[in-house]
């Protein structure tokens, strides 16, 4: 049972730091949130155990970081929450994670459990609240719970299907005291009663694999298909060996690029409508059939596809209703196929019609774009920026930077144009297309991957949602390069009809537009970063090079026509 508040400091410890210690014994090696009440004391408690601790300024931003360290890590992010208020901001961060399928917990302080009802401070039914987007939540309604209940949403976040969970600690059992020697053994019980089967993979079924190889094998025009799910389970030396002993093209998803390289000969990127229009097997690994590949339907699939579907989740496979389905770890699945395909080889060969299709269009469309890319254009639209923005990038060469992309027309001109080499350097939208990551990501990146330098091409729009975020990148002085596309607006300013342009307000700035000629690039000025103004080719490429070469934190404000770019949404594919 809790001790008394009063008893003697030196031989007892509070919840919050209970809290930090099993955080600790758990390996949280980083933590993301907003402090305050009742949460201060907690965050500097893990600090002083080993754990850093990085401050934002919006729970939004924290939880987008979170979220993304996550997916980079394979453990889960942390995000440290106030009640109420905290809470509910933190939930863009946990929805995120859900969606996108990474590991995440939320913790979040909550009001008196005594004054339930009766409108204490910040007070929410937080567990309720958090329970859309949570695969498992726990409250610890006494200080002797702690442990267990930090394991649990540890263990489950990264269960089956990664994705969020929730930690509720009311302030009364922050307060509450207990022995060391007790609080050690709690978190000994806790530890050895953890229940391993929750983070075991599942095991791969031969028979499948052999339907699958087969399917593969008699296959005339096969396709792999890869995403961000390859890119979490570490796929890629699998997915290396199964292309190249086979020959089968390969299309990665928006987050799936790199995974492979984007140079690779048996990219069909830059075919797309072609290969999945025309394959007539295709192999999804750790990706999902949903907007992103249009459901895997008519009239951009064949009505014929047989598709092989391998996921974490048996759910998911249900739900999709492949040819056949592979529950299992992308790694492992890819693998056993391989390993399989290897006593009874067959490889399509360069010269295989199918092989040979996929490259020509490939080669057809690239060259078009690099007739669009090849001119400067000045005022910039969004191919010459992104241009000399993608050769700076491939000149850093390896280890390759993590590119942050956010934005409509920044995102989709920069999925086409930008360079993938390496796994996991590409963090955008996702599955959601969540607009407010961009700078929550380059901190999660510059967390996780501390050894890469951190570049962020973003709308202006995109930059808005969490361009305070740019103090914290100076605080913490992480190599972080913010390339901001200034159209002066949402698509690029007043793009309204002139019968649009009419009622009591119509002198008001339009929906869509800003003020023209933002100066971003001051924002990071007035923290101490460095700052750039960008119209012309040379300004871009020497704001590009100096801020490579520092890396510091920095924002390059590139001026965009107001005119260059449209409205976007859904993917839009034109190859």
């Amino acid at each position: 049972m809790a001790e008394s508040e009063h008893k003697t400091p030196s031989q007892t410890i509070d919840g919050n730091t209970l809290i930090a210690m099993c955080l600790s014994r758990a390996g949280v090696e980083k933590m993301f949130g907003v402090v305050g009440i009742p949460v201060t004391s907690l965050a500097n408690r893990a600090v002083a155990l080993g754990i850093r601790f990085i401050s934002f300024h919006n729970e939004q931003s924290a939880g987008y970081a979170a979220s993304a360290y996550g997916y980079l890590t394979r453990r889960p992010g942390i995000l440290l929450t106030v009640s109420g208020p905290g809470c509910v901001h933190g939930l863009a961060g946990l929805s995120n994670a859900a969606v996108n399928a990474w590991p995440m917990v939320l913790i979040s302080g909550s009001s008196e459990q005594g004054l339930t009802g009766r409108g204490d401070f910040q007070e929410l039914d937080q567990i309720a609240a958090v329970k859309p987007f949570s695969k498992f939540s726990a409250k610890a309604t006494d200080i002797n719970k702690i442990p267990t209940c930090v394991f649990d949403v540890i263990d489950w976040a990264l269960a089956g299907r990664p994705g969020g969970t929730y930690l509720d600690i009311p302030c009364d059992v922050l307060r509450q005291r207990i022995e060391e020697s007790e609080a050690e053994k709690l978190i000994t019980e806790a530890l050895n009663s953890r229940n391993n089967d929750l983070i075991e993979k599942p095991k791969v079924s031969n028979s499948e694999i052999h339907k699958a190889v087969d399917l593969l094998r008699k296959a005339q025009r096969p396709l792999i298909v890869f995403g961000k799910g390859a890119a979490y389970a570490r796929a890629e030396n699998a997915l290396s060996k199964l292309v190249e002993s086979t020959g089968i093209p390969f299309l990665p998803t928006p987050m799936g690029k790199g995974l492979l390289s984007d140079t690779h000969e048996l990219a069909a990127t830059a075919a797309r409508s072609l290969a999945i229009g025309k394959c007539d097997v295709a192999l999804l690994v750790g990706a999902r059939l949903n907007w992103l590949l249009h459901f895997g339907e008519p009239p951009k699939w064949s009505k014929d596809v047989k598709f092989i579907l391998v996921d974490i989740s048996k759910e998911e496979i249900e739900l999709r209703n492949p040819c056949l389905g592979i529950v299992g770890d992308a790694k492992d699945v890819l693998e056993t196929i391989h390993k399989e395909i290897k006593d009874d080889p067959f490889c399509l060969g360069k010269s295989h019609p199918w092989v040979e299709s996929i490259k020509n269009k490939a080669k057809d469309n690239v060259a078009k774009m690099e007739l669009q890319l090849v001119k400067d254009v000045v005022p910039f639209n969004f191919m010459t920026p992104m241009r000399i923005i993608r050769d700076a990038i491939l000149g850093v060469g390896s280890p390759a930077p993590v590119l942050v992309s956010e934005g409509a027309n920044t995102m989709d001109v920069g999925r086409s144009v930008l360079v993938q080499t390496e796994p996991r350097t590409r963090l955008d939208a996702g599955t959601w297309g969540t607009m407010g990551v961009g700078l929550g990501y380059c901190i999660a990146a510059a967390m996780a991957a501390p050894d890469r330098l951190v570049v962020a091409v973003e709308g202006d729009s995109g930059f808005g949602f969490s361009g305070m975020e740019v103090e914290t990148l100076v605080r913490y002085q992480l190599p972080v390069v913010v390339i901001v596309f200034n159209n002066g607006g949402v698509y690029g300013g007043d793009r309204r009809n002139p019968e649009e342009i009419t009622g009591p307000y119509k002198d008001d700035p339009a929906p869509t537009s800003f003020v023209p000629g933002a100066a971003y690039h001051t924002l990071v000025e007035a923290f101490g970063g460095k700052g750039y103004l960008a119209g012309t080719p040379d300004e871009l490429k020497s704001a590009l090079s100096e801020s490579f070469s520092a890396r510091k934190p920095t924002v390059i404000n590139v001026t965009i026509d107001p005119y260059a770019g449209a409205e976007s949404g859904r993917l839009q594919h034109k190859n």
